[in-house]
């Protein structure tokens, strides 16, 4: 299978025609290479898929295949890194997540940034990031992963800022790349702490269980932890930055300052999974060796789920609900992970964070081209400037619906599926676990619900002039152009049937196909709990009234408190501009300036005073050496006369 080099090859060279190479290319022309290479790549992807798992299977277990290996670095006998490709289950599968959503967002860009400068950066910065995230969910061992896990965050970096004019654009494209970079430090001292015990980076050892590779690691203690259990959970830090877990979850929200395409790959459906790919990459590690540090991903998945859930269910701008919601499902599949044993039943858990992975992209990357394509029409993101959008855009409103049908977790869309597994998961490990997830899905249902009705039912955006109607861009919002409503259909019909496959068929925890039971009890009190979420978002939003405004009014504070995120951005200003800026880093400039400059500078003008004191010895008059070596003659013999 070594033609699946092509699909890392393939973007790397339409980043380099279209970012490098010094040539005006007209936006038809850039976005039809950018969009052709991207669906190349995803028939190259289908094909792969449909080899490997029709091919690669042994004694009924899908086997690990090196597609292709070059040694980089060589370090000791032992020690060296490889770049390489790794196809296996869930290497597979996010290659068919990757390729479809950046194909799909490659197209309905077409028709979203039409007009808008930099057309052809943008589609050079889209190829970038396919690059970056198929090398590293294909990557073969952990430091490689590292290197594309670094490229990720500039290509994210770069799409968030791509209004670089925009104050706001070019902060929150900061804050991500700082936020996600602290957390990466932790993950690679986590790398270098494993690497150093086991003595490998390869995840063909690291995950083969053999209790040997991890003897001396589980051997040496630090503060009543294994080092190995510090090693996994410095490296469950890293992915708790890229995806986006509490406390490093404030840059999610901001990035949406980036075009909604954008939001539709990189914070929906693609880079924000990362942490749970690497967390479902190194699981073997994490259920056998370190178990403890898993239940802490379940509780910290669970906390952050809760958390964002409620947030969501307060905010008014559509794309801030949107990520919002993605944290939230984030810690859905974080909790499916940290609940999960190995092996048949007990690795549901596994099976059913994978499957919901997989579902979330399509349904939540719908969501974001469909907000998108309101805000195209609005030009808008605040619910205030929408309402009764049904009667114009009949395509987004039905694709919309069956995405929010999809997130609360009503059969037969694709969400309710995945969700169920993950709530039988959670039941399994604590019942408390399984009532709190339960009650966050209901959340889940509410928030979407609530959002949908807002846009497209409620009370139809009225401007107070003719010339202020839809703030002056046309007197009526309109369907969305082809290129974009193609995108929209497609994924809406993925959303309806991809709850449908046997997934368990094809990811488990220990390779082994699995079938997936419905646990009939817990579906039906999920499906009780999200129709009752939607009945109660029916209620009061469905029609214009004012229970919603009284009910904010009830509970100030606590609205308040959670429309302002819980304040936890003004902790993380506070901590470092009044703590750290002040208290730390104007301390140690003052020294640096003062001390260290200062103690360099004297030395070097005390240097320039001697120099200027004694430059005359180097005059060039013969009769001046002759002077001062007579002079040192007379002193060196009146010396010896006086010793003598």
């Amino acid at each position: 299978m070594q033609y699946t080099l092509l699909i890392l090859a393939l973007p790397l060279l339409s980043f380099a025609v279209l970012g490098l190479v010094d040539a005006k290319w007209k936006p038809k022309v850039a976005g039809t290479i950018g969009t052709t290479i991207l669906g190349i790549i995803t028939i190259l992807s289908y094909f792969a898929a449909w080899q490997y798992f029709t091919q690669y299977k042994v004694d009924g277990v899908y086997q690990k295949v090196i597609a292709f290996d070059y040694e980089w670095l060589r370090f000791n006998d032992l020690l060296h890194i490889n770049l390489g490709i790794l196809l296996d289950p869930i290497s597979v599968m996010m290659m068919i997540v990757i390729t479809t959503v950046s194909f799909m967002v490659n197209l309905y860009s077409l028709g979203y940034m039409k007009g808008e400068k930099g057309f052809q950066r943008y589609y050079a910065f889209l190829s970038l990031f396919a690059f970056s995230m198929l090398g590293l969910v294909m990557a073969t061992n952990i430091f490689q992963m590292y290197i594309f896990w670094e490229l990720v965050g500039v290509s994210s970096y770069l799409l968030i800022g791509f209004y670089y004019t925009r104050p706001a654009a070019v902060a929150a494209a900061k804050k991500a790349f700082i936020v996600t970079r602290f957390a990466d430090l932790f993950f690679l001292i986590g790398i270098l702490l494993l690497s150093y015990f086991t003595k490998t980076f390869d995840f063909g050892i690291l995950t083969s269980s053999n209790a040997n590779v991890f003897a001396e690691a589980t051997s040496k203690t630090f503060m009543g932890f294994s080092m190995l259990s510090w090693a996994m959970a410095l490296i469950f830090i890293g992915g708790a930055g890229k995806s986006a877990m509490f406390p490093l979850h404030i840059w999610l929200p901001d990035a949406m300052e980036g075009p909604t395409p954008v939001s539709a790959l990189i914070h929906a459906a693609t880079m924000v999974v990362a942490g749970v790919f690497l967390v479902a990459r190194l699981f073997p590690v994490y259920v056998v060796f370190t178990p403890e540090v898993l239940h802490g991903i379940a509780y910290v998945g669970a906390f952050t789920a809760l958390f964002s859930a409620i947030i969501a269910c307060v905010q008014t701008d559509i794309k801030r609900v949107l990520a919002f919601s993605t944290i939230s499902q984030i810690g859905f599949m974080m909790v499916g992970l940290g609940v999960s044993g190995y092996g048949g039943h007990e690795g549901v858990g596994y099976m059913s964070s994978m499957f919901h992975l997989f579902t979330h992209a399509f349904f939540k990357s719908l969501l974001f081209l469909g907000a998108g394509s309101v805000i195209h029409a609005v030009h808008s993101n605040e619910m205030k400037d929408m309402g009764g959008l049904r009667k114009y855009m009949p395509i987004t409103n039905w694709t919309f619906l069956i995405a929010c049908l999809a997130i609360a977790g009503i059969p037969p869309f694709s969400g309710f599926f995945s969700k169920d597994e993950i709530l039988s998961a959670s039941y399994s490990f604590s019942p408390a676990m399984g009532g709190i997830m339960t009650f966050i899905a209901g959340l889940t249902a509410f928030y979407m619900f609530r959002l949908y009705y807002n846009i497209f039912w409620g009370k139809e955006f009225k401007p107070a002039t003719q010339s202020e109607n839809y703030h002056g861009h046309g007197n009526t919002p309109h369907e969305s152009p082809f290129s974009m409503s193609s995108a929209l259909v497609f994924l809406g019909a993925v959303t309806c049937v991809a709850g449908l496959i046997p997934f368990g068929h094809f990811i488990t925890s220990d390779g082994v196909p699995y079938d997936i039971h419905i646990n009939l009890t817990v579906a039906s009190v999920s499906i009780i709990v999200a129709l009752v979420g939607i009945i109660i978002a029916t209620y009061l939003y469905r029609k214009e009234n004012e229970i919603p405004e009284k009910l904010a009014k009830t509970f100030d504070g606590f609205y308040k408190a959670a429309s302002h995120r819980f304040y936890i951005d003004e902790v993380y200003l506070f901590s470092t501009k009044k703590i750290i800026f002040n208290n730390i880093a104007r301390p140690i400039a003052w020294f640096d300036r003062h001390v260290i400059d200062g103690t360099m500078n004297g030395i070097a003008s005390s240097t320039q005073w001697v120099a200027v004191k004694i430059k005359g010895f180097q005059s060039g008059q013969i009769q001046q050496y002759a002077y001062v070596f007579l002079l040192g003659t007379l002193l060196v013999a009146a010396l010896v006369i006086f010793l003598i």
